[in-house]
């Protein structure tokens, strides 16, 4: 039986990714850095968040906060280890046992929507949070793409190819942390002079060039990025959604079986329009997005820096996107993030040294025959 295994191991406090040797042992993993420095976890202390589908990279985790973690690409790593120590292993993912929970799943989304229509008036809020988490990735982007249709149409975009690489390359470096993301992450930048952002379910997000006009530094977009990317990877926005919009919208999602998403679209944009995201989900994108900036190895002061020149500024954001109202943050809102990005080590890398950043000012500036600068 095959018991050494290839995969990548990250400290927790960097973002290099380091290929190691994995050894199951009875009572736990040893680790073998290819420098020759051997670490030991015992499986007590291990949890998996990742590989529990067909195809999907399995990822370990062992500590709080700031977790370290093992990436091991083949599948067949899970069936190694529940041979190797069943008694230990229960608390992993055994890939045997998935087509029994395919059709517990199954049976259990029966179950839910059964429930749903009976406790439509009192129950949906209360499962909101449950259903979010089953929803199929490809159809939280079949109906993101939808709500963006609406909210950033595309003749509202800037679309300038060497500014918009700039962009890319930034959320290239942000997410580099994240590679089992289900999610392939799409920015935005619309030419509207309020200052806001927002995440759309499935990877978009929408920046408006009143915000990008307001960043110093490439540090501070990088921190709205973040703030953004983790409203999509802890689906606040699919929850809301489901919470609040129409008996149609739930089904579908709780069966990812709705032939053409977009056709909620509308709905779902007008949903979003009237409804702001809860402290608890802007608490949780602040503080996992500090940390994704710190694994990223990108300044976290950026995120201060920003808030505090939104606080100074007084900007407001427009009517039909109350739900991130939020966003220009309170005093205590700043030194929240203060005690966070104190947990940063060492000196981060500065993103894009060699670029003047006030000419991203500029993306949504295009030039009339005689090359003078017009808003489209």
């Amino acid at each position: 039986m095959k018991t050494d295994w290839e995969g990548y191991y990250l400290d927790g406090r960097t973002a290099v990714r380091q290929r190691v040797t994995i050894r199951l042992m009875r009572t736990g993993l040893e680790i073998t850095t290819e420098s020759g420095t051997r670490l030991w976890w015992p499986y007590k202390e291990v949890r998996q968040t990742q590989g529990f589908y067909a195809g999907e990279e399995v990822r370990l985790e062992k500590g709080d906060e700031i977790p370290e973690a093992l990436q091991i690409s083949e599948s067949a790593f899970l069936t190694a280890l529940h041979r190797i120590t069943p008694e230990l292993a229960t608390r992993f993912h055994d890939p045997a046992r998935r087509r029994v929970r395919a059709k517990l799943t199954l049976i259990a989304a029966i179950a839910v929507i059964g429930i749903t229509i009976g406790l439509y008036f009192w129950g949906i809020p209360a499962m909101a949070g449950l259903v979010a988490s089953r929803v199929p990735v490809t159809w939280e982007e079949h109906l993101g793409e939808a709500v963006v249709e609406q909210l950033a149409p595309p003749p509202r975009r800037c679309t300038d190819p060497i500014r918009t690489r700039t962009i890319e390359e930034i959320m290239t470096v942000l997410t580099r942390t994240l590679p089992n993301s289900p999610y392939t992450f799409r920015v935005m930048v619309v030419n509207n002079p309020a200052v806001n952002a927002f995440a759309a379910p499935g990877g978009y997000i929408v920046v408006f060039q009143g915000l990008l006009e307001q960043t110093q530094a490439a540090e501070e977009l990088a921190a709205v990025l973040a703030h953004e990317v983790q409203h999509v990877v802890k689906r606040h926005a699919t929850r809301m959604l489901i919470q609040h919009a129409s008996t149609g919208l739930l089904l579908a999602a709780l069966t990812g079986g709705a032939s053409d998403p977009s056709a909620f679209g509308l709905e779902a944009a007008r949903t979003l329009g009237v409804l702001r995201y809860t402290r608890g989900h802007e608490e949780e994108a602040d503080a996992e997005g500090v940390r994704l900036l710190i694994a990223a190895g990108i300044d976290a002061n950026g995120m201060i820096t920003f808030f505090e020149s939104l606080r100074g500024e007084g900007k407001g954001t427009p009517e039909f996107l109350k739900y991130v109202s939020t966003h220009p943050s309170p005093t205590d809102r700043i030194k929240r993030l203060k005690s966070l990005v104190a947990q940063q080590e060492g000196k981060p890398v500065k993103l894009l040294p060699d670029y003047e950043w006030k000419d991203i000012h500029q993306m949504c500036q295009v030039t009339d025959l005689k090359g003078r600068p017009q808003r489209p």
